[in-house]
């Protein structure tokens, strides 16, 4: 999956408007236009389309923790330059304010059965010896799994 791809995902479940991901970006503070948010919106084919980068994704997904959550106390956290599937779930769970069960529980919804030792070997540390790479397939269950739990009216299309 692209990181245009899990944006426009990310939009669409969680019904965020244009401005209001402005606003998520200026949470990080990092400022971008209007302009800027629709090309990276644009499908892979059209020749308004921008490329989203690892750190621009990071960055929103910061702001995202920051809205849902609320601001955290000491400095704000430095925006990964490389991002994998692992990464991304793990900033995903914590704006969501997600636990194991919930998690799996989306997956459910995906039609993805897994247990809570699978799952948690997605959120520890590369080096450790029970880490596990998410691949696209799990990654795609589980934007699938929200976009059920906060669209659902999406799911019967």
């Amino acid at each position: 999956m692209t990181n245009n791809d899990i944006l426009r995902r990310l939009r669409f479940t969680l019904d965020v408007n244009e401005p209001q991901m402005v606003a998520i970006f200026a949470l990080a503070d990092h400022k971008v236009s209007g302009t800027q948010v629709t090309r990276w919106l644009k499908k892979d084919d059209d020749p308004a389309f921008c490329p989203l980068t690892d750190k621009e994704l990071a960055i929103f997904l910061n702001g995202l923790i920051t809205e849902k959550r609320g601001q955290k106390d000491g400095p704000k956290p430095v925006p990964e330059n490389r991002l994998n599937n692992n990464i991304i779930f793990r900033k995903l769970k914590i704006a969501l304010n997600l636990q194991s069960d919930d998690v799996l529980a989306i997956m459910d919804l995906a039609n993805l059965k897994m247990s809570k030792h699978e799952l948690s070997a997605f959120f520890r540390k590369p080096g450790h010896q029970h880490y596990r790479d998410c691949h696209d397939q799990i990654f795609r269950n589980f934007l699938m799994g929200l976009q059920l739990k906060y669209r659902p009216e999406s799911g019967s299309k």
